[in-house]
């Protein structure tokens, strides 16, 4: 196949329609279909890398789903291949990589590959360094892009092209097909070399597909689609003169005949197929003509779906549509909106869709919140994010509105009680302050820290200017890539922000997590920012001969053990001697560290505690039973760790060093054989 017939988009294409099946989801873009089978096929000539492209609404996500089905050896045997144009249709291969980015952080996508590469890429920064040293063809597709983000106003889309997309796009190796808005496609194609790229726009004459949009219209108005029986859906003639009529009128735009459609189906009284002025233009046309349909003033029904469209996420619990229609409007609406909803929203109907989550309400990230319950949660949503924006655009003051449903969104938290409070409320509060411009007032709850799903917590946060952020959120923002690590439950999260406030000298937040209820594995009793330390030894200063002074701490003070023995920390650095800190609380020491008596070995076996340690993450198990109690995590590399027989655990990192009391009970130890003094050595771990 030569290079004009892989690239053709227009006779060829036309004729492939008439002659075999359409796909019976995409339902056309014949044309289109054949380039993305010349892509994965890798014909001579097929661009490396394919940018799907077109206006909000045109169809570009339903057509990479399309194509994704005759991609998945599974899906594939549910569809008609024989029927369908052989050109459109890629050989049996192994299904691509198709990291989803919708909902999801760059990050989080970029993990996504990580984990599909398997253990040689290691971590996810090492993933482009794996796919540069490829030497097969590793085919890669990363639909809706413009859905990527936790956070709508946080702007992933972009940070997804330019931090993932890009540099995937550039590795030689990586075949890359996606769907981005229009802004982005000419930046990631124009940065390869010629002939690698090719965008499709499918509003484009050449991509164009009327004759599609046509028969889209057509199937949906059967009643073996859903529609009613009535004489425009069931008299072929006049279906295909409606389906014309609303192709034609929609101009391109797959959402518009599809909100058409439905409003039709949903509500004919009134309808005159024959009268195209009854037909919408664009999304915002077929809100307005359904409302006037139904005696309705068409700001009644964008008002309705306000709250919908202003929502974050997979949709909005069906409890808080009532409260946040009240909050954008600016009053009650007992009278209008209220009863509106009560009547079962007739209005709204056409445009609003249910989706099933788990009771967890766990859809942003991988380190959501614990499960509350087993019944699943109902989420609504508009049926798409153009029809969002559409309605959002339409908001006098779109600020006060977003203002307004995040103090709806703050009366709706039990008792300012962040682990009562609805998932939605919880994890997406953030991202309504945000676009409010109050998301630093909200950053001084440790509940909210730590309740809060952390990735579009993070994300929140990472958008609004440093200069603007007080100092607990400055912490959590230098913290919350720890506690978005998979799995990491609610009572660690709180324990690794309680060492970062203490680290930041922010002692009364460290304090407050400590009173949330939960079972916190560690105390921090000091932290001091002490760099270069290169080995930390938890041992104790024999009680001083009578008439001698006593050692003291910075404060003044000489903590000290029942035998008069003073419990410490040797700090190596390597230059200069050796610093002694106060092993229980802040303060150095002021004595030689030679006269430091370490534990033995005897004595370390029979403690009822260990630890192992990689990188960035320490392990505490009880020695006894093998079973892990705590991991610690760190954002700098681990330099040295120890572990006193009572559980204070010292860590040094590149940020300084910490001591925690671990809280966890462990077994009772065997008893220690009584140990011989011995002056203090320090080794790095």
């Amino acid at each position: 196949m030569g290079d004009e017939e892989v690239m053709s988009a227009s006779g060829d294409a036309a004729a492939a329609a008439a002659r075999y099946a359409p796909h019976p989801y995409v339902g056309g873009r014949t044309a289109a279909l054949r380039a993305l089978a010349a892509w994965r096929m890798r014909w001579p000539g097929a661009p490396r890398v394919i940018v799907v492209t077109g206006s909000p609404g045109s169809g570009r996500s339903r057509l990479v789903a399309g194509f994704l089905m005759l991609c998945d050896p599974d899906h594939r045997k549910r569809l008609p291949l024989d029927d369908l144009d052989p050109a459109t249709v890629p050989p049996d291969l192994p299904a691509p990589a198709v990291p989803n980015p919708r909902g999801r952080a760059a990050a989080q996508v970029l993990r996504l590959l990580a984990d599909h590469l398997g253990p040689a890429a290691g971590r996810p920064a090492d993933v482009f360094s794996e796919l540069a040293a490829l030497e097969e063809p590793l085919t890669v597709v990363v639909p809706d892009v413009d859905l990527a983000g936790p956070v709508r106003a946080a702007g992933e889309p972009a940070r997804l092209v330019r931090e993932v997309l890009a540099p995937l796009a550039a590795a030689p190796a990586v075949h890359l097909l996606t769907d981005v808005p229009r802004e982005f496609a000419a930046e990631l194609a124009d940065a390869l070399p010629r002939g690698q790229a090719q965008v499709i726009d499918l509003d484009a004459p050449e991509w164009a597909d009327p004759e599609g949009l046509v028969l889209h219209a057509e199937t949906a108005l059967t009643p073996e689609a859903g529609a009613p029986r009535l004489p425009f859906t069931t008299d072929p003639d006049a279906r295909r003169a409606l389906a014309e009529a609303l192709a034609r009128r929609a101009d391109g735009s797959r959402l518009t005949v599809h909100l058409a459609v439905r409003s039709l189906c949903a509500h004919p009284d009134g309808f005159d197929p024959t009268d195209e002025a009854q037909l919408p233009a664009d999304p915002g046309d077929a809100l307005d003509l359904h409302a006037r349909r139904l005696g309705a003033d068409p700001q009644t029904l964008r008002q309705l779906l306000a709250p919908l469209a202003f929502a974050e996420g997979d949709g909005l619990p069906v409890g808080l549509w009532r409260p946040l229609a009240d909050a954008v409007t600016g009053r009650d609406m007992e009278g209008g909106m209220g009863r509106l909803l009560a009547e079962g929203m007739p209005l709204a109907a056409p445009f609003v869709e249910t989706v099933e989550l788990p009771a967890d309400g766990a859809t942003v990230g991988e380190a959501a919140a614990d499960a509350s319950g087993d019944a699943p949660r109902t989420l609504i949503r508009l049926p798409h994010a153009a029809l969002a924006a559409e309605i959002r655009s339409g908001i006098p003051d779109p600020r006060g509105a977003q203002t307004r449903i995040a103090m709806a969104l703050l009366e709706a938290v039990p008792g300012q009680d962040w682990s009562r409070a609805d998932p939605y409320v919880r994890d997406r509060i953030a991202a309504h302050t945000l676009e409010a411009g109050l998301l630093p007032q909200l950053l001084t709850d440790p509940g909210l820290f730590t309740h809060a799903d952390p990735v579009a917590l993070h994300t929140a946060v990472a958008a609004v200017p440093l200069d603007q952020l007080g100092a607990p959120a400055r912490t959590y923002l230098r913290t919350a890539p720890l506690l978005a690590r998979p799995g990491t439950p609610a009572a660690l999260r709180a324990a690794l922000l309680e060492t970062a406030f203490v680290e930041d000298g922010l002692l009364p937040y460290a304090e407050a997590l400590h009173g949330l209820g939960l079972e916190l594995p560690w105390r921090t009793l000091w932290s001091v920012p002490l760099t270069g330390v290169v080995s930390v030894t938890a041992g104790t200063l024999p009680a001083p001969a009578a008439g001698t002074d006593e050692p003291a701490t910075a404060d003044g003070t000489a903590p000290t053990a029942p035998d008069g023995a003073r419990p410490v920390a040797v700090l190596a650095v390597p230059a200069g001697p050796a610093l002694l800190h106060d092993l229980l609380r802040p303060g150095y020491v002021d004595a030689d560290p030679a006269h430091v008596r370490r534990l033995s070995e005897d004595e370390r076996a029979a403690s009822p505690y260990g630890f192992d340690l990689d990188a960035d993450s320490l392990r505490v198990y009880a020695r006894e039973s093998g079973d892990v109690m705590t991991t610690v995590v760190s954002d700098s590399p681990l330099h040295a760790t120890d572990l006193s027989p009572e559980g204070v655990l010292l860590v040094a990192t590149e940020r300084g060093v910490t001591a925690r009391r671990l809280l966890a009970p462990a077994p009772t130890p065997a008893p220690a054989p009584t140990p011989a003094t011995e002056p203090a050595t320090i080794t790095t771990v």
